[in-house]
């Protein structure tokens, strides 16, 4: 499977070219654009696996995923699929070869069919604090896992400490550990200076982080638009 990315970084998309017997498995709504040469199969679990599959696809629906995953296989030679995410934004590929990837809320939107997608727990105090779903994506296994983001997407190499506002994180490597604290020396000066809850990423590992804040926009857009 080739891919290209194109109209980076601000409204991305990804144009994959397959062969026949290729799959790639998607987030529903995913997909904008397909050759005709396609079979469409729509599960709550991966590509032919067994069991947990309802479990596993509630776990991604608190997560901020859809209860479904949508399967494509080529069944011709040459076809193309262009998928792209929902936020205007970036997306990026990342090589998964062992060890986990944790994703952020609904930053998943594709990867190969052998890569298990699973809902790890966060604890319910970082989730309270740091006003995230109590739920991150784990992707594990081997293949190519592409995520998407709102806004441009960054590479943080970590190696010790590195703070992140909550809102920016897009994905990280398990290698990593992270704590909720304030972005301050006092919890008001933290929350009057605009900067509230941080994470704080310690370890060594790859962060990747977002340039915009779905919450803090979502904040600015709401007031201007129209009652229903």
């Amino acid at each position: 499977m080739d891919y290209e990315f194109l109209s980076q970084p601000a409204a991305s998309v990804a144009r994959m070219t397959m062969e026949e017997g290729e799959s790639l498995t998607c987030e529903v709504g995913a997909m904008i654009a397909m050759t005709t040469g396609f079979e469409v199969e729509t599960t709550t679990r991966k590509r032919g696996g067994k069991g947990g599959g309802l479990g596993k696809a509630l776990k991604r629906m608190f997560a901020g995923e859809s209860l479904f995953l949508n399967h494509f296989t080529a069944t011709e030679p040459d076809q193309s699929l262009i998928i792209g995410p929902q936020m205007l934004g970036d997306v990026m590929h990342f090589p998964l070869t062992g060890g986990s990837l944790i994703v952020q809320g609904s930053s998943w939107m594709a990867s190969d069919t052998d890569i298990e997608i699973d809902a790890t727990w966060q604890g319910l105090g970082k989730a309270l604090f740091s006003g995230e779903s109590m739920f991150w994506l784990k992707c594990t296994g081997e293949g190519d896992l592409f995520l998407s983001s709102f806004g441009a997407i960054y590479e943080v190499e970590v190696d010790g400490d590195h703070i992140v506002d909550t809102g920016h994180i897009v994905a990280f490597e398990d290698t990593l550990q992270f704590s909720i604290e304030k972005a301050g020396s006092s919890w008001i000066g933290s929350f009057l200076g605009g900067e509230g809850l941080v994470c704080r990423f310690q370890g060594q590992g790859r962060l990747f982080c977002q340039t915009h804040n779905p919450p803090s926009f979502g904040q600015t857009l709401g007031p201007k638009l129209k009652p229903r």
